[in-house]
């Protein structure tokens, strides 16, 4: 019995990583059709869907499934009309949440995520934006420059800042800065492993255990929605706190 049951806990595990990639590459797919709508399907005088299809790549995302999603931009592949909306809200402890969304049914949307906030102690529709900045961010694999080689050409493109850690560098730039500095990097670095826009929390709340735990509930039920393509929330853990959440 403990062998069979070994074997059901991996089936599960397997299945839940196979539904969380399938969910992966159908957002990845609505990113790719509304950017190839948007502007030419032609990744080089398109910079939303150049970094769209960088995405894709990073993902491991078929070559068929990123064509059909460009045709259907062009209204060769039918399907859906995608919008663009953003949500703000409150989760658990305060903490301020925007919910960036691509849907063709906007009344869907908003009743399953004023549904999830309910029912995990926060409310949708409270103006939240003022708490986070709006900052365009180039991230490259740590072995892809020396911090120092990594500033310096940063700053020398125009970006604000840059964040190196042993894994990654974080490039950040004004929005309207964004393009332009990581095509500047990747002259010189190669391609980056993403270029986009991010909201970026001005001021957070520190939460303890419980809390922590509360909000990240929220965060997982709210990024496993297929409307929602990108989730950001204002809120802080310690290490401490970590620790006990990852154990």
């Amino acid at each position: 019995m403990a062998g069979h049951s070994q074997f059901k806990n991996i089936m599960h595990r397997k299945g839940a990583q196979d539904a969380k990639r399938a969910r992966i590459f159908a957002k990845l797919a609505r990113e790719i059709t509304v950017s190839a709508k948007q502007g030419q399907p032609d990744p080089a005088f398109n910079p939303r869907l150049r970094a769209a299809l960088t995405a894709a790549r990073q993902a491991n995302m078929t070559k068929d499934a990123v064509e059909r999603a460009i045709k259907k931009a062009t209204g060769a592949g039918g399907g859906e009309d995608y919008a663009e909306v953003r949500y703000e809200g409150r989760g658990p402890a305060g903490v301020a949440i925007i919910v960036e969304a691509l849907t063709d049914n906007r009344n869907r949307t908003a009743s399953d995520l004023r549904s999830l906030f309910s029912k995990h102690g926060g409310a949708l529709g409270e103006t939240v934006a003022f708490q986070f900045d709006r900052l365009g961010v180039v991230r490259y694999p740590a072995a892809a420059a020396s911090p120092d080689d990594m500033l310096e050409a940063a700053i020398e493109a125009g970006a604000q800042d840059v964040a190196s850690s042993d894994d990654a560098h974080e490039v950040v730039t004004a929005p309207d800065d964004l393009n332009e500095v990581r095509d500047t990097l990747e002259k010189r670095f190669g391609e980056a492993q993403s270029a986009k826009l991010e909201w970026r929390p001005n001021l957070t709340v520190s939460l303890d255990e419980e809390g922590g735990q509360a909000v990240l509930k929220l965060l997982d039920l709210l990024e496993d929605l297929d409307d929602v393509q990108n989730v950001y929330a204002n809120f802080e853990l310690s290490d401490a706190v970590m620790q006990k959440l990852s154990a």
